[in-house]
């Protein structure tokens, strides 16, 4: 192994599920506020980023929503989920029963994650209590970074040892600033384009993968 902890995060990394609760918030936020915002829009706003931050930032944008709007996400979120399942992304399970000690860090909020987990049948295979950590146990979600040092405080390693596998700028941006080394997984659809992938590079990412493969070569 080349790193002692490899921290994965969830929605875009380890499923193709950050696309749903886009257009989701895309579809909510343009009937209330009549915005006309696209996919890539909402996607640049509020992409990788936990609700709570998602909520604030649109706050400063003077777009004011209240605690039962936010429910109302979190519901259709998981009733679509359910309905439709999630996509594992491809490969990625090969990776994951090879690692000794790795974590989940996610924008999500706890009960919703870990039923994105039991979705996709990952649940007490591969995460559960002691190895899942999620927006609602710090202060400040991504892009800052106290749920990253989170997870690697409560895994017992230092952050100079860990490795963070993460879609979005916001939770890259999270990484650097936690002092971990990063990979940008590119994989889902949404990222396949030119503006994306030049904001990751003017972060300073070199590491930047579209399959898992490529991503094994890294950390194992």
């Amino acid at each position: 192994m080349k790193y002692r902890l490899v921290i994965w995060d969830f929605d875009g990394v380890i499923a193709d599920s950050e696309k749903i609760w886009i257009k989701n918030r895309q579809e909510a936020l343009n009937k209330k506020f009549n915005l006309g915002w696209d996919f890539q829009t909402t996607n640049k706003y509020l992409g990788g980023k936990s609700d709570k931050t998602k909520r604030q930032f649109l706050d400063e944008m003077g777009y004011i929503t209240d605690d039962k709007f936010w429910e109302e996400q979190i519901n259709k979120d998981m009733e679509v989920m359910k309905r439709d399942g999630l996509d594992i992304t491809p490969y990625i399970e090969n990776i994951i029963k090879k690692l000794p000690k790795q974590c989940v860090a996610t924008g999500g909020i706890f009960t919703k994650t870990k039923i994105k987990l039991e979705v996709i049948h990952f649940w007490n295979k591969y995460f559960n209590e002691k190895n899942l950590f999620t927006a609602d146990m710090v202060e400040h979600g991504k892009p800052e970074p106290d749920l990253f040092l989170l997870a690697s405080q409560k895994m017992g390693e230092k952050p100079e040892n860990c490795i963070v596998i993460e879609d979005s700028i916001a939770g890259m941006t999270a990484a650097q600033k936690a002092g971990m080394d990063i990979i940008a997984f590119l994989g889902c659809e949404m990222y396949h384009n030119d503006n994306y992938l030049q904001r990751v590079k003017d972060l300073g990412i070199q590491n930047i993968c579209y399959k898992m493969q490529e991503v094994e070569k890294l950390i194992i």
